[in-house]
């Protein structure tokens, strides 16, 4: 979230706003360590023990701390008794600990982790949420919350736009293309609930129509998991299924241009940026009939059940014809999500809370 945190802090002082975006130092985590369990108990000692003295320090003379992002919810105590809020962009990993999807099991420290950000969230007087889903998530894991919430929504952190057909073939041979290939795309990590390999399935069930029968996928994130490997293997899809891993923004942009559409059959999301993003370069957008997902989209958008790899690959072939209707409409769904809007909401946000806390508009500082 750092990107959003820099966005947010950018935008309030294009306005005039006296705003500053805060990061905890690393004191500990110089230490040569390397990477494993050690590493990340190092870290801990960063981030839980160093980081809240040296943020009540440094924002000693701040009027009001917003905390940018809801797992760094213990840094609300930062607060003292000064006007705060907190950005909460989903509630995916509390829900895990907490049994609510079958079949997602959680590490002994990550439950206690999770139960902590829980308890400090639930605490917290005022709670922007990025979506209406994620609003909705809120008030189910805390009923007993006195919270205020409002939704607002996240501008694209960063810019993405028309590519040449040079940045589109140079991303297509790193991705182990040619020129010219006809191809869906896939936008996201190895977490569960981005549900890379039920792309791979959906893909799989696609391309049995004829008119789908030379499209490759390309998925754009980390290595793949074992079970992904294994899918491909099985289904004798290694040349169809291709890896773009850890693209930069420019060829993620370029990849978006060229694609026949954006596959994103995510199980949850708290909000789903790759929509947006897609939408932003005139790629079609085929993703899950769930919330975040549809209220994010709007109607610029084919949805799919992402648990039914067969059922979804006939609703992509019955509504193929509707790409250049998508792209447009995904251009003015784009019109929800400026940057003006959300800072407008911000600001709106920032005085509510002030109005709420002390007679006097404070000064916003935001604490990630």
């Amino acid at each position: 979230m750092l990107g959003y945190a820099r966005m947010l802090e950018e935008g309030l002082r294009a306005r005039g706003v006296c705003a500053e975006a805060i990061y905890p130092p690393m004191v500990f985590g110089r230490l040569p360590v390397g990477r494993g369990e050690a590493a990340k108990w190092i870290r801990y000692i960063d981030k839980y023990l160093i980081a809240p003295m040296w943020l009540r320090w440094k924002t000693r003379r701040a009027e009001m701390i917003h905390v940018c992002d809801h797992s760094n919810s213990m840094y609300l105590g930062c607060a003292g008794g000064r006007p705060s809020l907190i950005t909460c962009h989903d509630l995916i990993a509390i829900n895990s600990t907490q049994g609510k999807y079958p079949g997602m099991s959680v590490r002994s420290s990550g439950r206690v982790l999770q139960r902590w950000i829980a308890r400090n969230l639930a605490r917290a007087r005022y709670v922007i949420c990025d979506s209406y889903q994620t609003q909705s998530d809120f008030h189910a894991c805390f009923p007993d919350s006195a919270a205020t919430t409002r939704v607002i929504y996240v501008a694209l952190n960063r810019t993405f736009n028309t590519a040449s057909a040079e940045s589109i073939g140079a991303a297509l041979a790193a991705s182990g293309a040619p020129a010219g290939t006809h191809y869906l795309l896939h936008v996201g990590n190895n977490g569960w609930y981005k549900n890379r390999l039920g792309a791979m399935q959906i893909f799989s069930a696609l391309i049995q129509f004829p008119e789908f029968s030379a499209m490759k996928l390309i998925l754009a994130g980390p290595s793949w998991t074992s079970d992904m490997r294994a899918f491909c293997r099985t289904a004798r899809l290694e040349d169809r299924i291709l890896e773009a891993n850890d693209v930069t923004d420019e060829t993620l942009n370029a990849l978006y241009c060229g694609a026949d559409a954006l596959l994103f059959p995510s199980l949850i999301e708290g909000f789903g940026w790759p929509v947006l993003e897609a939408q932003a370069c005139g790629c079609p957008v085929i993703t899950t009939n769930r919330a975040p997902m549809t209220e994010v989209a709007g109607d610029a958008a084919i949805f799919i059940d992402p648990a039914q790899p067969a059922a979804a690959a006939e609703a992509i072939r019955k509504q193929w014809q509707r790409r250049r209707e998508l792209r447009e409409l995904g251009f003015r769904n784009l019109e929800r999500f400026s940057l003006d809007q959300m800072l407008d909401s911000y600001c709106a946000a920032y005085e509510e809370v002030a109005r709420m806390e002390s007679a006097d508009p404070p000064v916003p500082v935001n604490a990630n």
